[in-house]
Formats: C-alpha cells, structure tokens, sequence
C-alpha cells in the first residue's frame, strides 16, 4: 500500500483529467493516473475541435459561453464563423434550428442562397438556406491540453503515465487505486475522468454504469482544387450528414458519425471515408485531388447528452466527470470550474456563476430509476 494519501486520484489526462486536475490542485493534493504513455491519445489528441456556441444543444449552451472568455483571454481561439446548411426540402429543420436556441444567448442570423455563395463559393445551387454563426472559432487544442497539464504540475498535482487502472477499492474512507503494473496509489476521492472507460472505471468502483457510450467520428484531410481559402467557415449539414472546414490550404472533413464501438484505440473505416467522400462531391464543387491522412477517434455520451459532472450518489468518494461527447474541449475551462467548486463545495465565481450544476448531477440517472421503479 503506499504511504501517501492523496486527496484526489483523477483517472485519465486528457482534457477532462487534465483541467479538472488543474482546478483541483490548488486546493488539494491530487494524483493523475493516466493510462497511456502520453495524455490525451485517444480523443483529445485526435479532436479537430472549434468553439461553436450551438454545438451539443441548449443544454450544453452555458458551459461553451462561459468558457469562450477564458478561451479568448487565454489565445486559444482563432476567428472563423460557422454555417449551418441546407436545402428548400430542410427549411422546417432549419426554423426549429433557430426555435431551439431562441434566448440562450447564442448569436445566430439566418442567410438565404446569396450569402451562403458568398461564405462557400464551391457549394452547389440547391444549397440554398443557411445560419450564421459570427462567434465561430478554432482552438487550439494541443496548446489548451498543454495549458492544463502545464498548470496542474505547476500547482502542486502529479502525473503518472503508463499506469491503467486494474482495480478500485475503497476501505475505512480511503481508495486504494491499483494499476495493471501492481502499483497502488490512496486517495480520498476518485475523479472519473476516464472518458470511453468511464462506465468501466464505475464498475471497477462499486458503482452504477450511467450508460455513458463511446462512438467513433472519422476525419479526413483533403487536397481540393481550387484549394480552400483560408478565411472560409467550417460548414455543417443542418441534418448531420457532414462538416467541413479549411486548414492550412487543405479541407478537413467528417461525416459526422457516431457509430458506436466499445472503449478503443478507434482506426477509421474505409465504408466511413467512402460515404463522407460521396457525400462532399454532392454538396460542393471542388475536386478532391488526394485524401492526405484519416483518422478516427473517441467521443462519449451520456443518454440525454448531457456531461456527468458530480458526486455519485450510491458510492462515497467517488465522482464523475465523464459524458462529455464532442464538446468537452470547447467547454474545458468552465466545466473544469464547476466540477472543482461541486467536489471542494467551494462557490461558484464569475465564470460559473450563470451554470446550474444540477443539471449535469450523476443523480439525475438514478432519480430516473427510482422513479421508474416507484
């Protein structure tokens, strides 16, 4: 057994692990347990990540408005606006598009065919409807996962790689965190940061599998002719069919796929590649000359996508912050806040004090059971 007790064990560095490690630690003594050789191999090195207000829905709306402050005041976002694209057949979708996040405080405006040519010269004619979204913006993922990594060594926390966890015990208050090499670690409190092994690092624990899901995205990277002009939006099928954006004189694009897998390191699939191909060639003019890399990674979701951030109700010591799908690096700073102050039960400050955190409690799950049950 080792002889220093932790307050925290956070399990995994990538950019959950990561930033909520560095929000804990100046506060409590923290140790973070990461599986790899490096931090975020499977999904936060992988992310072709931008801030885009309206991405995981309303729900998720103030964490990203929270955290793009701390975003621009940090650097870590690049200007670049967002459309929203359809046909004449998509316009009820896109009137409930606009519905949907009508006083969230997102700034959207809608564009006819003359401003959508305007923004995408290449896209073909029967792309005709469009929303504007002006706040858009690249981050730069590996410098805020750096960000985050650099200030948890900083205040105090320690990182330690290679060290899977293999299994989870919990005797007179005190976790003990055994790894697959035979090392134990004690903790107080165990943070489940573990993204795609979330469910399995709860059963490790005692606790209820939430039904946090894994599902792969596959991205490529195109060389088009013309090439793609630096200054042109990331581009989204209002019906969630593709996304495309420039980058470096080159296109990145998925098809914006889910497709449920089990917790990996997730390769692309050639059926992936060939139907987001296809998919492109109809919607745009470019020529695609070459497909230059792909690649694939991990994003993870609760059952009402949502993010999971708290304290377990059934298990003692034992907290999630887990579930947050595609939008965990655009809404890393906020989400970071919040989960600190839940777990220190410290008050909220001026970056979360507009977040309710109940809304993303692991009770809400088994409240629903219970009620079901009743």
């Amino acid at each position: 057994m080792a002889d220093r007790i932790h307050d925290f064990a956070v399990i995994g560095a990538g950019m959950a692990g990561a930033s909520i490690a560095a929000e804990l630690a100046p506060h409590a003594t923290v140790i973070v347990l990461e599986a790899e050789d490096t931090p975020g191999y499977h999904s936060t090195g992988r992310s072709a990540a931008f801030w885009e207000e309206c991405y995981g829905g309303p729900g998720v709306v103030p964490l990203t408005l929270a955290s793009g402050t701390y975003l621009r005041e940090h650097g870590f976002l690049s200007p670049r606006g967002a459309l929203y694209v359809g046909r004449s057949a998509d316009k009820g979708r896109m009137d409930g598009f606009i519905e949907t996040f009508d006083g969230t405080g997102v700034t959207i405006e809608r564009l006819g065919r003359e401003g959508l040519a305007e923004r995408v010269p290449c896209i073909r004619e029967e792309w005709c409807d469009a929303i504007w979204e002006p706040a858009c913006a690249d981050i730069d993922v590996a410098g805020l996962h750096q960000h985050y990594l650099k200030a948890l060594r900083q205040r105090g926390a320690k990182l330690v790689c290679r060290a899977r966890v293999a299994r989870l015990e919990r005797d007179a208050g005190v976790w003990q965190v055994t790894t697959e090499a035979g090392q134990t670690y004690c903790a107080m409190n165990v943070v489940n940061a573990a993204g795609a092994w979330a469910d399995t690092m709860a059963q490790l624990a005692g606790a209820r599998p939430l039904g946090i899901d894994p599902k792969r995205r596959t991205v490529v990277q195109l060389r088009v002719a013309p090439e793609a002009a630096a200054d042109q939006p990331l581009v989204l099928d209002i019906n969630g069919a593709f996304y495309f954006k420039p980058d470096s004189g080159r296109l990145w694009l998925s098809p914006h796929d889910e497709i449920p897998t089990e917790p990996c390191d997730a390769a692309p699939e050639e059926i992936d590649v060939a139907t987001v191909i296809d998919r492109f060639q109809k919607v745009t003019t470019w020529e695609i000359e070459a497909v230059e890399r792909r690649w694939a990674g991990l994003r993870s979701f609760a059952p009402d996508r949502l993010p999971v951030y708290g304290a377990d109700p059934e298990v003692d010591g034992f907290w999630w912050f887990a579930g947050q799908g595609g939008f965990g690096i655009q809404t890393a700073p906020a989400a970071a806040r919040l989960g600190s102050q839940v777990m220190l039960g410290s008050a909220a400050d001026h970056l979360t004090d507009p977040i309710d955190p109940r809304v993303y409690s692991p009770a809400r799950f088994h409240n629903a059971v219970m009620h079901l049950d009743g």
